[in-house]
């Protein structure tokens, strides 16, 4: 466990990095001793600065949400981070590459949600019933630590790497869509790069939000009516640089596009 005064250090220094985009090397190299509840508080430092700053809280990404990245890590659990206004991005306008150190995109169904959820207490069953309806998504992720040399606690404390997320026109309700058998491949500059399928998030990306529900409110965290939930990757994360046209395609959820410039 970490002093107040490490925590403060180390959230200066992740903001700092991400403004000059220039990166630091690894929490987890020079404080060993750090554990994920000191990892979320470093993360919810830099988020409460933001809002400060005048950013909102628009939802929340869940990451190692396949079992692949999990055995990775060496983890047993998903993480989380949070999606802030600032983040989102748009189809009709490129996205300049230089403002990110080492972007990468991953294709997600996002969830937007119509009701608040409960919190520790959350099932599958309240998630569904509270989604107005799932949309196609790419999340941007990067990483403030040198060439993504991360460790579990480095990942988190970064807001789980998280850094833009953009969501196609499309809108399903639920009940119209078998939200575990989505096939998604991804397409950059014309080359399919990646596929996968809705089912890679734990089985069933409801799930993760599920999860996520539950997680967040030990940090006085609730996921709220009209949150975005990205529950994770269907495909593995492609490397992006400027001049790369990325488009994410999505079985009966239509598509969504990013381009770097």
């Amino acid at each position: 466990m970490l002093s107040a005064q490490i925590r403060d250090e180390l959230a200066a220094e992740l903001a700092q990095a991400e403004r000059s985009r220039v990166p630091i090397a690894p929490l987890t190299a020079a404080h060993p001793d750090i554990d994920v509840v000191d990892a979320y508080e470093i993360q919810l430092i830099n988020i409460r600065q933001r809002i400060a700053e005048g950013a909102r809280v628009v939802g929340h990404k869940v990451g190692l949400s396949s079992e692949a990245m999990q055995q990775m890590m060496g983890v047993d659990e998903p993480d989380y981070g949070h999606l802030l206004n600032e983040m989102q991005v748009f189809e009709e306008t490129p996205v300049k590459a230089s403002r990110y150190l080492y972007p990468r995109v991953e294709v997600e169904v996002a969830f937007i949600l119509a009701e608040d959820l409960p919190g520790a207490d959350c099932t599958e069953e309240h998630v569904l019933a509270a989604t107005e309806a799932f949309a196609p998504a790419i999340e941007l992720i990067d990483s403030r630590i040198t060439d993504w040399k991360i460790k579990l606690c480095d990942t988190i404390a970064d807001n789980a790497s998280s850094a833009g997320f953009v969501l196609g026109k499309q809108r399903v309700k639920p009940d119209d869509i078998d939200i575990k058998n989505i096939d998604a491949s991804l397409t950059k500059n014309g080359e399919v790069v990646a596929q996968g399928r809705s089912d890679a998030v734990l089985g069933n990306p409801v799930t993760a939000v599920a999860w996520l529900a539950r997680k967040v409110e030990s940090f006085g965290v609730r996921l709220k009516a009209g949150d975005i939930v990205l529950p994770g990757t269907a495909t593995r994360a492609i490397d992006v640089r400027a001049g790369d046209d990325c488009v994410a395609d999505f079985s009966g959820l239509g598509s969504v596009r990013l381009v770097f410039e």
